[in-house]
Order: structure tokens, then C-alpha cells, then sequence
């Protein structure tokens, strides 16, 4: 692709600048396709902004200057990030979902695009910490002028209290007690970073807790992750990679990490590749 010798460098850079900070973040690709550049122009670009301490450069792409470890965008700013991976990590992890099946979800947006693909299964029981999740069965369980639909089967949500992250998620002391009495068949849980020496980790210290209650309150523990996700810490680590039973990812993660995380998880499923497991997932569900 041959770059785009309208726009000077500085005007380039500035209106990257700009994508990141409104946005919170911006990814090496959605910049190449947005300013007609190419990839290598948008790195070297990226590379000049970080050296005059305009932003942060990270895997793929670009945050608002700020300490990685406890830098959290906005619910908005990362439902732009990497949103077909999400939505294909999504289908994957939704056939590990059996009806009548006690479930939790925690905050973030792989878990939201999880939600929309769970609206379907019958009978479940979903407790979860973000409002947004809460709000997709909400409404899809409204019939015409928002009344409730009387459709059998339709998912019983429990939505904690506490107090709101910027990710929207609900965290803390009120958030925490209403999970610790509770026992969940599978919790599904997005992460802000995974890796073999820190875990599953957060940039805000109590989400980290009442991620923790999740885990400790869980019988299956898949975590929903898309391949960016592998190799980033945060702030705080609520759990080892023992106390994850499935990683649900997508095709972007390295072969080399992907033979990582198979020498420390029992299992991996990377969605739209691993078919067979996703066919007995399904069947193990269904009791066929």
C-alpha cells in the first residue's frame, strides 16, 4: 500500500495523537487503514510520538501516555480494540454454556460480546459484576414497548452492586459479599493481561478482589482473551495460570505462545481453528 502524500508528518502524527487519546487507544492496523499509510510509516510515526512523550506505545498499537501497568481505557475506548476476535472468541466460549447451568460473567468487553452470543441458552442462572452484561439480557428478554417478555427459559441474571471501574465493571466490598456465598457450574472471565510469571492480572486493585471471589467461587474457570492480552501485566494479579481451566483466544496468538500456554493450561481453544473441540464442547452440553 503506497502512503498517503497528502498529509505532512506532523499532520499525520497529530491526528494520531488525537484517534489515541479520544479513543483511549488505537491499534497499528486501524491507523494504516484510517490514514492510507503504511504499516511501516504508522510504526515509525508511533516510535517519533513516544520518543517525545506524546503517548505509549504497546503490543500493536498505541495508549495515551500513562504507566502501562495501571493504565485502564475506558468500556468504549476497548470495544473498539480488536472487536472480530472478540465476537469469534464469543461463539467459542458460548457452547461451554449448558442450560439450566449456573454461570458467572465478569466485566469487559469479550465477556459483553460473550453475553450476546449466551441470550439463547435456556434456563441459565447469570450473576456478574457488569451492568452492561446485565443490560444484554435485560434486553433481550423485553417483548414490544419494553415490556417483559414471558418467553420460557429466559436467563435469571443477579448483578452485584459495588463500586463502577472505568471498564464498567462493579468492584469492591458490596461486590465481593454477594459473591462469596455463591458457587458457579463455569465462570467466564475477561482479563486486562495473562502471562506465565504474573497470571491473570488487572490495573485496578479491587476489581483484582472481587476477581479473585470469582475464581475461588467457580467449579470451571475459562478465561476469554483475545491474543493481545498474552504477554501484558497489570497492576495486580488475582490468579494463576493453575487456576484457569480453558483459555479461549483467537488465530493472532504466536505459534510460540501458543506452545507456551499449552505447557501451562489444560486446555486451549482458539477460535475458529479448534472446530473439533468447539463439536465436543457441544455435544458434552446437549448430552449427546
Amino acid at each position: 500500500m503506497g502512503d498517503n502524500h497528502n498529509l505532512l508528518a506532523e499532520q499525520r502524527r497529530a491526528l494520531i495523537l488525537e484517534e489515541v487519546r479520544r479513543h483511549g487507544g488505537a491499534r497499528v492496523n486501524e491507523l494504516t487503514r484510517k490514514l492510507m499509510v503504511s504499516d511501516m510509516t504508522v510504526r515509525r510515526d508511533l516510535d517519533t510520538l513516544a520518543r517525545q512523550g506524546a503517548l505509549e506505545k504497546v503490543h500493536g498499537g498505541a495508549v495515551p501516555l500513562a504507566d502501562a501497568s495501571t493504565h485502564e481505557p475506558g468500556f468504549e475506548a476497548k470495544s473498539s480494540l480488536e472487536t472480530s476476535a472478540k465476537t469469534e472468541i464469543a461463539r467459542a466460549a458460548a457452547v461451554m454454556a449448558q442450560p439450566g447451568s449456573a454461570i458467572a460473567l465478569s466485566g469487559g468487553t469479550t465477556t459483553y460480546a460473550l453475553a450476546q452470543q449466551l441470550v439463547e441458552v435456556p434456563d441459565l442462572t447469570v450473576v456478574t459484576n457488569s451492568v452492561r452484561v446485565a443490560d444484554v439480557f435485560h434486553t433481550a428478554h423485553r417483548g414490544p414497548g419494553g415490556a417483559r417478555s414471558p418467553r420460557p427459559g429466559a436467563a435469571t441474571v443477579v448483578l452485584t452492586g459495588g463500586m463502577r471501574t472505568p471498564s464498567d465493571s462493579l468492584v469492591g466490598p458490596v461486590a465481593d459479599a454477594a459473591i462469596r456465598s455463591l458457587h458457579f457450574d463455569v465462570l467466564f472471565l475477561g482479563v486486562h493481561g495473562i502471562s506465565v510469571e504474573a497470571g491473570l492480572s488487572t490495573p485496578n486493585l479491587a476489581e483484582a478482589e472481587t476477581n479473585r471471589r470469582f475464581v475461588g467461587a467457580a467449579r470451571r474457570v475459562v478465561v476469554v482473551a483475545d491474543h493481545t492480552k498474552w504477554g501484558t501485566v497489570g497492576l495486580s494479579s488475582f490468579a494463576t495460570l493453575r487456576d484457569v481451566d480453558t483459555l479461549v483466544t483467537d488465530g493472532g496468538l504466536p505459534d510460540g505462545a501458543r506452545a507456551e500456554i499449552q505447557d501451562h493450561l489444560p486446555e486451549l481453544v482458539v477460535a475458529g481453528e479448534d472446530e473439533g473441540a468447539q463439536e465436543r464442547e457441544e455435544q458434552r452440553r446437549t448430552g449427546d
